[in-house]
């Protein structure tokens, strides 16, 4: 199992919208680096969803549903999706301010490429998110 970080903009597509829907495919990007981030991505990963813009914390936990497939909102065969369902909310949100102030994270994707919206995690640092959620 792998562990990933997907962004967004919550007055576009919040966690709230996530969980009405049950399930739906994480579409819409156009970065190459994110988008082979999705295309390494594999049913039973899960990923943080982040909330960005003004919130800038990660509100919850979605798995991974499907292996990547073409992205439905354009024709050019070179951006695919993947689809997730809500596992989770975090016990607490973790704030990006949070993550910074804490050495073990310094080398997390999320600090050092603030911008990438679909990014990998690594076991640890998945871990110790969660219990900062706790604390």
């Amino acid at each position: 199992m792998n562990y990933w970080l997907i962004k967004s903009e919550p007055n576009a597509y919040s966690w709230d919208d996530l969980v009405r829907l049950k399930r739906d495919h994480w579409d819409g990007v156009r970065n190459y680096q994110a988008r082979n981030n999705l295309k390494a991505m594999a049913p039973g990963d899960l990923a943080f969803f982040y909330h960005s813009v003004n919130e800038k914390r990660i509100v919850g936990i979605a798995e991974c549903a499907s292996e990547f497939y073409q992205d439905p909102t354009t024709d050019d065969d070179r951006w695919v999706v993947v689809d997730f369902i809500p596992k989770e909310p975090l016990d607490s949100p973790v704030t990006l301010e949070q993550i910074k102030a804490d050495d073990r994270l310094s080398e997390m994707v999320l600090v050092k490429n603030t911008r990438l919206s679909v990014q990998p995690v690594t076991k640890e640092e998945f871990h110790i998110i969660l219990s900062l959620s706790k604390a």
